[in-house]
């Protein structure tokens, strides 16, 4: 049997670190495990991400600063789906993660969920707030 893993991987053009500290305040338990910067004379800015790896409510993630500008960035197409365990710890993500960002759907009661809401986040990462 294979050791088979599926990580979210986010990539950031200068906000690595500051996303990731900012996922790491909303959601617990959660933890940076490793994070590799670039150094002096490589291709990337000097102290940015170059790989890190954190976990949110035990989830794995992988971010980077990329040293190559893109012409795309973070679609609501892909999101991030949490089950939050009560009323105040979906209310506070729902909160803090749509703060600078944008509102996809409210949070509200809905036909399959007691509470729910949709957000992109000021990074322009989509999560989906599920009680």
């Amino acid at each position: 049997m294979s050791n088979l893993t599926v990580t979210p991987f986010l990539m950031f053009n200068g906000q690595a670190e500051e996303a990731m500290n900012f996922y790491l305040s909303v959601f617990q338990p959660s933890e940076i495990i490793h994070i590799r910067r670039y150094g002096a004379d490589e291709p990337g800015t000097e102290g940015s991400v170059q790989l890190a790896s954190f976990s949110l409510k035990g989830q794995t993630f992988m971010c980077i600063d990329s040293n190559i500008k893109h012409d795309f960035t973070f679609t609501p197409a892909i999101s991030m789906f949490v089950n939050c365990g009560s009323d105040e710890e979906i209310t506070d993500a729902f909160q803090r993660l749509s703060e600078g960002g944008s509102v996809l759907m409210p949070l509200s009661a809905y036909p399959f969920a007691t509470k729910f809401g949709w957000v992109q986040d000021k990074y322009g990462v989509s999560w989906q707030l599920s009680l």
